[in-house]
């Protein structure tokens, strides 16, 4: 089989974000302000006039300082699963991002997106663990652990900029193909923080990197997986040669559509794909233009078509796989919040 693919639709972060073009240019003057602001909240907290609320468990942060997909929440993924065998009890926290509510509430594991969030309701759905939501985090992780008494170390997905919650150990994911862009800040260029913040995190993890890379505590993470399972009857997951000889189209609401549409051709698939805007919320019209063709997507597009399924729709089963030294990072830092709570 020869594998290519033939793009149509594609929704990207924003391309001026790359480059010091014309357009970044004109957008400088709204990101000095956007700059300005964000670095007065930082300091409006640093003094205390601001206070952050602390919660009576470790507190981890897996987040970003770009706009756009880097790969947090399969991290988060692999975090829980590494600290519940190494005998810890987490809880994840997030925002619930697209859900019309602001309540801080459990994810259930058959949870709708347009109540949760699509990546809440994949967290919830793999994670193993409690899953919370609501906007206000500092209040979500303290009602996790009202309801989970039994939680030791919470995992709040994204936050790394909502200071009002205390943290012992924070973890910024960087895409390691566009890195940090042009440099700018938004909406000039990708950062909601300046580069200079990455020297204050515990661990920089670099999706699709590797420990050599040019970022401070930099460590490598790959996105791996083979096989697809099926939305609509969860049969037995096939590998990329159950659609040998078959025309697949491909699509992806993510914040970084190319990444997952590449790893499709690393694994010899032979499909059209169509982007949407991130978080995109599908309707069956959408998956329409694949006719009777088999579809492929990511398990965060997969929890919002579940309803409306069927047998030829599919989703990749992907894993984080950081370096062994994030483990012992996180052990050791864990170690020291206990010490020092």
């Amino acid at each position: 089989m020869i594998s290519s693919v033939k793009q149509s639709s594609a929704t990207t972060p924003a391309h001026h974000w790359q480059t010091r073009g014309p357009l970044a240019v004109l957008l400088l003057p709204v990101a000095a302000l956007f700059t300005a602001i964000a670095a007065l909240r930082r300091l409006a907290y640093r003094c205390k006039l601001l206070r952050s609320e602390q919660i009576d468990v470790p507190v981890i942060i897996v987040g970003n300082i770009t706009a756009g997909g880097t790969g947090k929440t399969p991290l988060v993924l692999w975090l829980a699963q590494y600290l519940a065998v190494r005998g810890k009890r987490p809880g994840i926290i997030s925002r619930g991002y697209g859900s019309a509510r602001s309540d801080s509430r459990a994810v259930i594991a058959n949870g709708i997106a347009a109540d949760y969030g699509d990546e809440p309701c994949l967290l919830a759905q793999r994670a193993g663990c409690p899953v919370w939501v609501g906007t206000d985090r500092a209040a979500t992780a303290r009602a996790l652990r009202a309801a989970h008494p039994e939680v030791d170390v919470i995992i709040s997905d994204d936050g790394l900029q909502h200071y009002r919650l205390a943290r012992d150990i924070e973890i910024a994911v960087i895409d390691g193909a566009r890195g940090l862009g042009n440099g700018w800040p938004l909406p000039a260029g990708p950062l909601r923080e300046p580069a200079s913040r990455l020297t204050a995190v515990d661990a920089v993890v670099v999706n699709g990197g590797d420990s050599t890379g040019s970022f401070p505590y930099s460590i490598g993470m790959q996105l791996q997986g083979d096989t697809f399972r099926n939305l609509h009857d969860g049969q037995q997951p096939v590998t990329a040669a159950y659609f040998q000889g078959q025309q697949v189209y491909a699509i992806a609401g993510i914040g970084n559509p190319p990444r997952f549409f590449a790893q499709l051709q690393r694994l010899g698939l032979d499909c059209s794909t169509r982007a949407f805007p991130d978080h995109h919320v599908y309707t069956a019209q959408d998956l329409q233009f694949a006719g009777d063709h088999p579809v492929v997507m990511t398990e965060k597009d997969a929890v919002k078509c579940t309803a409306f399924a069927t047998t030829r729709h599919w989703a990749l089963v992907v894993n984080a796989v950081p370096d062994e030294s994030l483990g012992a990072t996180i052990i050791a830092r864990l170690a020291q919040a206990r010490r020092h709570g």
